[in-house]
């Protein structure tokens, strides 16, 4: 696991900042803010609302780690957690300026937590200087039409892809010159950084990472292996492109081993030479190599990506939409 540097001391978030009461939970039930011991717990919640509402689940406890352990972020003050007696049955969290994390089991849902918690990210997120914020659901979902009720406007929408198992790999040479290396030092995951950074940043509004919270993510998540940060350089030794990909599923007996592009991103400049197309089948390959059964990746309709995923043989298993409240 990579040593992670500090971050400055701009981007880490006010400790000073109160947060406000929760109110309006059932009787038998109490708050307090998530720990790093209630990962699981956590990942539970989310596992189960996914698969009441497309049959499957998304996440890993590496998937909610690898956002808390960001340099930047203050899990004691920008999250709760609802307790029925020592069970966590609920969640809250302000992971970003604009940005929040939601979950209520669906054993536990209709008691009135979510609007307490929803309640609560309000008051959270103007304490934290917020003017939007806002999170994703499986489209037409319990967590959707819950936050279309509490006024939530649809930002954007998004899709889940994935290369189904025994699918064909197809074959993208890279340009003359060019070569795909792990980000095996410093420099190159500094260079992936910039890149994915820069391209994402293109239609994303939000600050530009910083490289502590780009490494805890990315080389610094739990079960991280050399060859899931790759950087494309080329003839001149330029990074020109990135793939950040993980592997999970593994210790699932029901499930099968999933390789999970989390960022593609190819240079402006070197667009429309394949090379995005080649990071992908790239990043494809060294999954099966790992032990992938299938991929998979997700989108939305900011990039104008979806063809991109389609033309290497990806298909849409889900449809999302991200919902946002002015506050």
């Amino acid at each position: 696991m990579t040593t992670l540097v500090p971050p400055p001391a701009d981007v880490v978030r006010s400790r000073a900042v109160s947060t406000p009461p929760l109110v309006g939970l059932p009787d038998g039930h109490h708050h307090r803010p998530l720990r790093l011991e209630d990962a699981d717990a956590v990942t539970a919640i989310v596992a189960a609302e996914e698969i009441a509402a497309i049959g499957v689940s998304e996440i890993e406890t590496a998937d909610v780690l690898a956002d808390w352990q960001r340099p930047s972020h203050d899990l004691a003050s920008l999250s709760l957690g609802v307790l029925d007696g020592d069970r966590l049955v609920a969640f809250a969290e302000l992971t970003g300026a604009d940005r929040v994390e939601v979950g209520v089991h669906p054993d536990a849902q209709g008691r009135g937590i979510g609007t307490a918690l929803a309640r609560w990210l309000r008051e959270r997120a103007r304490a934290a200087g917020s003017t939007v914020i806002g999170m994703p659901a499986p489209e037409g979902s319990t967590a959707d039409r819950f936050m279309a009720a509490q006024g939530y406007r649809v930002r954007w929408s998004s899709w889940i892809l994935d290369l189904p198992p025994g699918a064909t790999i197809p074959d993208r040479p890279l340009p003359h010159g060019h070569v795909l290396v792990d980000a095996a030092d410093e420099t190159l995951v500094r260079a992936a950084c910039t890149v994915l950074e820069d391209a994402f940043l293109e239609w994303s509004d939000r600050e530009r990472q910083s490289l502590a919270d780009f490494t805890s993510e990315t080389l610094g998540r739990q079960g991280a292996a050399p060859w899931n940060l790759r950087v494309l350089l080329d003839a001149d030794g330029e990074a020109v492109g990135a793939t950040h990909v993980t592997l999970g599923g593994l210790d699932d007996p029901d499930g099968e081993p999933e390789a999970h592009v989390h960022r593609v991103g190819v240079r402006r400049d070197r667009r429309g030479l394949g090379l995005g197309q080649a990071l992908l089948v790239d990043a494809f390959a060294l999954g099966r190599a790992h032990g992938a059964v299938r991929s998979s990746l997700s989108t939305d309709s900011r990039t104008g990506a979806l063809g991109l995923y389609e033309k290497v043989g990806m298909r849409v298993t889900s449809t999302w939409v991200n919902r946002a409240v002015d506050l």
